[in-house]
């Protein structure tokens, strides 16, 4: 288990949470340190069909946890499955009698141009990261509601902001899932449930083929615990934000739109538009009124 080195949200101790891809990499690191701040952890990643319990990683991980004295149980739900969710939370409420946070990290990665991968094989990648999210926080949602109280929390990615070669499935998952925990920010705050998404650099499975050797060491997956359970923590406000974290290091992600201009000559317009900086908006309604505000302030065309 990771040793706790870092000042621990004391609301977390006796705490229940489900954590999916969790059998390695950044779920299992993330699950092992919610386990020594004394959280109840169910541990989800799927079982492969010649494993045994003990055999797959999601067993492993709550053997580690059992051994150093913490409380966990395995889950071997396939994230692509949209039932998964609503077992995974009958699962804890059926163990523990409840359920506090949840975060939603399984992911398939995408090493592969968009032409040379088949419809099937993009639907996959984007189901296994949205699917699964959808699925957990919606059946967790009713039991936020009902103890005015929840915490959800989703893995993201750079990609899923900016895009890159060979990553469209992947990013275009991870736009959706940030698009996601900013709508449902809106929708839990008055339930006190908040909604947000955490961005990892860290080494993994998924990130060692593409990530320098000479930062392996300062991007071990064990630097983002602290940033995970402070975002699952009572003491954390935060809400429809998305936490960049790697290595000790943290930046703050969100969208902006620039102030719109008038026009008929759109190149030189772009140009204009390149050289503005960037307003956020709390919604998309706040968003879209902006973008009609004249320069006098009044509204354009509004009946």
């Amino acid at each position: 288990m990771i040793k706790n080195r870092f000042q621990t949200p004391p609301s977390l101790k006796d705490k229940v949470a489900i954590v999916t891809g969790a059998g390695k990499g950044v779920g299992r690191a993330m699950s092992l340190y919610l386990a020594s701040c004394g959280v109840k952890v169910l541990v989800n990643n799927r079982r492969h069909p010649s494993e045994t319990d003990a055999q797959s990683s999601a067993g492993g991980v709550v053997q580690e946890i059992l051994a150093q004295g913490g409380q966990a149980q395995a889950n071997y739900d396939d994230a692509l499955d949209p039932d998964s969710g609503r077992r995974m939370v009958d699962q804890a409420m059926n163990t523990w009698g409840s359920l506090d946070m949840v975060y939603a990290n399984a992911a398939i990665s995408q090493h592969a141009s968009f032409h040379s991968l088949s419809v099937s094989q993009l639907m996959q990648i984007i189901e296994t990261g949205v699917v699964s999210t959808l699925s957990l926080f919606h059946a967790a949602w009713p039991i936020f509601k009902e103890q005015r109280f929840g915490r959800a929390l989703a893995s993201t990615s750079s990609a899923g902001r900016f895009g890159n070669h060979g990553l469209s499935a992947y990013a275009a998952s991870k736009g959706a899932i940030e698009s996601l925990v900013r709508s449902l920010a809106h929708e839990g705050e008055k339930h006190n449930i908040y909604c947000n998404a955490i961005s990892p650099y860290a080494y993994s499975q998924m990130t060692a083929s593409h990530l320098p050797s000479h930062w392996i060491n300062k991007l071990q997956p064990e630097a983002l615990a602290p940033a995970v359970a402070w975002l699952l923590s009572k003491e954390c406000t935060l809400n429809g934000e998305v936490l960049v974290a790697g290595g000790g290091r943290y930046a703050r992600a969100w969208p902006v739109e620039t102030d719109p201009l008038e026009g008929e000559d759109l190149p030189a317009i772009w140009q204009k538009l390149l050289k503005m900086d960037g307003r956020k908006h709390k919604d998309s309604v706040s968003a879209f009124e902006s973008f009609m505000v004249e320069r006098n302030g009044s509204v354009g065309n509004r009946q």
